[in-house]
């Protein structure tokens, strides 16, 4: 028992709801057990991971890996989105290599979506020249130590006396 304007002011934001729809993708980055997941939209070029701007991401001696998706796909085109990584697991250097891959895929995932197939290409293609593991996840994982050893092949010294 809804009057005729109430009725019609539910339609129209319900219309408008429909048609301000956010350009976004989510996508994921491994290395080893660390895992990162980016939230990536249209924004003003804000990338923050864990809440903390990249700039400030420790250690210092890899800040450079992390630059390397923006650097290799141009400043402008990741000028016009935000990025949001949240990364858990692993140690300090896999978890950089997690958000690297993390920001590759996404900024490639946010283009074929919301631009264009040709800028793209010309980004995927960049950064399968630089490095494979940019777009790709290294499936290598940390060989189970056994009995009879320190690690997973060493053997402990055989003494005969």
């Amino acid at each position: 028992s809804y009057s005729f304007c109430t009725l019609l002011l539910i339609y129209c934001s319900h219309i408008y709801i429909m048609t301000d729809q956010v350009k976004k993708v989510q996508t994921y980055g491994k290395k080893k057990h660390a895992i990162a997941v980016v939230t990536c939209q249209k924004g003003k070029g804000m990338i923050r991971v864990n809440g903390v701007p990249l700039m400030n991401i420790k250690p210092e001696g890899l800040r450079l890996k992390l630059q390397e998706p923006i650097l290799l796909a141009g400043k402008a085109a990741f000028r016009s989105v935000d990025m949001r990584l949240r990364v858990r697991g692993g140690g300090h250097t896999s978890q950089i290599f997690a958000i690297r891959q993390a920001m590759a895929k996404a900024i490639v995932s946010y283009n074929q979506k919301f631009v264009d197939e040709p800028t793209k290409q010309a980004i995927k293609d960049s950064y399968l020249a630089y490095d494979r593991c940019l777009l790709i996840a290294d499936p290598r994982r940390a060989e189970a130590k056994k009995f009879g050893g320190s690690g997973a092949r060493s053997r402990y010294a055989k003494s005969y006396r």
